[in-house]
């Protein structure tokens, strides 16, 4: 097994992690495989469209809001 060493000044202290290049690229696509309850998504939506009113600081305001 080979050696490397690698001078503290180019990890100015940090923790030094190698890995292969497909893990390391398998890391850099996670997010894009992530996938999303479809009712979670829905609910989303309906939050970006402004279809959700929320949160109240007490009963009244939710009862207020109901009633308009």
């Amino acid at each position: 097994m080979s050696t490397v060493t690698i001078p503290k000044k180019i990890t100015k202290g940090e923790e030094l992690i190698i890995l292969p290049r497909r893990e390391y690229e398998k890391l850099l696509k996670f997010p894009e495989e992530k996938k999303v309850d479809p009712e979670l998504e829905k609910a989303l939506e309906d939050v970006r469209q402004g279809r959700v009113i929320g949160p109240f600081v007490n009963s009244k305001d939710l009862i207020d809001s109901l009633g308009k």
